[in-house]
């Protein structure tokens, strides 16, 4: 190709603009691409910089505050392949979205509203989105198969961490990253390769629908302890749909994790070797604390794979509960199948998160970009572990590692009863199994709301979480 007929260079495109929060305060929001590059180096030479990515990211700094003494907080989601518009306008950002709740959902257009309680109150913030999801793709030339995977993303989330503290002289500043879903995958391992690459060393994390250890929530062949690990949220789903009567939820799940800590794992691991008033005994005891038949339980030998709950639990008022929240319901179009066609839950939320964040970037903060903004994606797909081939991901020891090095740095774990995706009780699972000296066991918080994955779009949870997530940015105990 001739000189003249290159694409010219990308260039960072960035638009700023100014606002208030509803306090009075000022601040200036920042949001466009970035262009991530790598060092050429050929034969021991170096030849410059190529540009490999242009990520999208949100900034919202206040002003006149101190750098040094400000906190600063990098946020994304997961998937893999979600952008960042959940934590964004759903809980952490200076705008939200207006969706109603389970029950009670909004029509279109939905809304959108200052949030009085959004974190920029006590942090700076720095949304980003990986690239192929929101409007950040790979560079003209680049495969952006090199950026779908774990080793991969957490490399270029990083490298946008480093890029922005250092051209915005926060290197001094505390500096907090905030997770959810896979983004707590991503959170973990960043806590490491952040500091051992960089030696960039944070003030804490929040990991928010934790997962560290993907044993705990994958039903794979020979794996039971997913099953006794999902018991609890089974439970809490069928108190909320009035499966327990009037008893306390409190109440039910103190009961599903004494028997998923002890009894349920020893039944599962007795297999055939259990006696029939044994197995009998478990199949009472577990359809009793889920909502479901007893017959329905033996037939899968004790044994409920998560989909199949959702599908099973309401299936007598033909209707299915959500995965990622399981207080919604819907309507499958067979109501014999074994899983159902489509999450209610994720049905309720991606409308009124597309409409507000595409109404957002470009009416409020002057962004323009014809590309789709890619809410939620399968371009990343199939999403590459190879740095775990042969054994089951896990970033646990990423996260102990980056805590044994710096004692210092605080995490905080926030979990949805009514999540069907990342359980409660197999958060606690891993981090109980941390390889952690018991001195540093302090720093770590956990928090539980009534609500599920997005614990955010139930308003008592949302107001909650806000003040949560302050008060750990803050360093106050709660």
């Amino acid at each position: 190709m001739s000189e003249e007929l290159k694409p010219a260079a990308p260039a960072d495109n960035l638009v700023t603009t100014s606002h208030t929060l509803p306090s009075g305060q000022s601040y200036t929001a920042t949001t466009g691409t970035m262009v991530l590059r790598e060092e050429v180096i050929t034969d021991g030479t170096f030849e410059g910089l190529r540009p490999k990515a242009e990520v999208f990211v949100t900034a919202y700094t206040l002003d006149g505050a101190e750098p040094l003494s400000r906190p600063v907080t990098f946020a994304f989601n997961g998937g893999p392949g979600s952008s960042s518009v959940w934590l964004h306008l759903g809980v952490l950002g200076p705008r939200r979205v207006v969706m109603g709740d389970a029950g009670a959902l909004l029509p279109p257009p939905y809304g959108l509203a200052d949030n009085e309680e959004s974190l920029l109150r006590v942090s700076d913030l720095v949304f980003i989105d990986p690239v192929s999801t929101g409007f950040s793709r790979a560079a003209a030339g680049e495969k952006a198969e090199a950026f779908h995977g774990f080793a991969g993303d957490l490399e270029s989330v990083g490298e946008v961490i480093r890029l922005w503290t250092t051209r915005n002289g926060r290197w001094m500043s505390p500096k907090f990253l905030a997770g959810e879903s896979y983004g707590t995958v991503r959170a973990a391992g960043l806590a490491d390769h952040l500091q051992s690459r960089y030696g960039l060393f944070l003030n804490g994390v929040m990991l928010i629908s934790s997962v560290l250890d993907f044993q705990t929530i994958r039903f794979t062949e020979g794996n039971d302890l997913a099953y006794s690990l999902f018991l609890p949220t089974y439970a809490a789903i069928a108190h909320y749909h009035g499966l327990h009567g009037d008893r306390p939820l409190a109440d039910v799940l103190r009961e599903a994790e004494a028997y998923a800590e002890r009894d349920y794992p020893w039944a599962l691991a007795r297999g055939s070797r259990l006696t029939g008033e044994e197995r009998s005994a478990a199949v009472s005891e577990i359809a009793r604390l889920t909502g479901l038949s007893e017959d329905y339980v033996d037939r899968v030998d004790l044994r409920i794979e998560h989909q199949r709950y959702f599908t099973e639990v309401l299936r007598p008022q033909r209707k299915v509960v959500g995965r990622l929240d399981s207080r919604f319901t819907g309507w499958d179009p067979d109501a014999g199948a074994e899983r159902f066609s489509a999450d209610p839950s994720m049905n309720a939320i991606m409308g009124p998160y597309s409409a507000a964040l595409n109404h957002y970037l470009r009416t409020e903060l002057g962004y323009v970009n014809d590309l789709p903004y890619e809410v939620l994606t399968s371009r990343v797909q199939p999403w590459s572990y190879k740095e775990f081939e042969g054994a089951h991901v896990t970033v646990a020891g990423k996260l102990a590692a980056a805590m044994r090095t710096n004692p210092h740095l605080r995490v905080h774990v926030a979990c949805g009863y009514h999540d069907g995706a990342t359980p409660y009780y197999a958060a606690e699972h891993a981090f109980a199994h941390l390889p952690l000296p018991a001195e540093l066991t302090g720093n770590i918080e956990f928090r539980y709301y009534e609500a599920g994955h997005m614990m955010y779009v139930h308003e008592p949870s949302r107001l909650a979480q806000s003040a949560d997530l302050a008060a750990f940015v803050l360093g106050e105990q709660v």
